[in-house]
């Protein structure tokens, strides 16, 4: 079950359904409060940061273990042409510069090639 708690204006603490009461001004600025406590400490006007119960001063006074999510470092993107294990730098950038005709035409002698050799395979078997 999940209970819809609301936040007092002064203290900053949860207030739970059944709990707290509400202060409508003229204005319609509607104000939920914790208790009496609370809202006539919000009548005098004094600043919920300079009392130590209040979770302004816990924040103010960095009392609060606050779980920040550490931003993560950002990582330069170095592109680098590097040779791979099979293939070295130019063999590499000669095939990226070959047409799609002829790299399509090699693929298709490479593939003859292979059936060609399994064929020879099952003929001895």
């Amino acid at each position: 079950m999940v209970l819809k708690t609301e936040v007092c204006r002064f203290s900053g603490l949860k207030i739970y359904p059944g709990h707290g009461m509400r202060l409508t001004k003229i204005d319609s600025q509607t104000y939920l409060f914790l208790s009496a406590k609370c809202k006539r400490l919000f009548n005098l006007r004094l600043r919920p940061a300079k009392l130590a119960w209040t979770t302004q001063y816990r924040k103010a006074h960095k009392k609060d273990a606050v779980v920040d999510a550490a931003r993560k470092k950002k990582r330069s993107v170095r592109l680098q042409n590097r040779s791979l294990v099979s293939a070295n730098l130019e063999l590499i950038t000669k095939k990226r510069a070959e047409k799609p005709e002829v790299r399509a035409a090699a693929r298709e002698a490479a593939l003859r090639e292979i059936k060609e050799r399994n064929r020879k395979n099952k003929g001895k078997k």
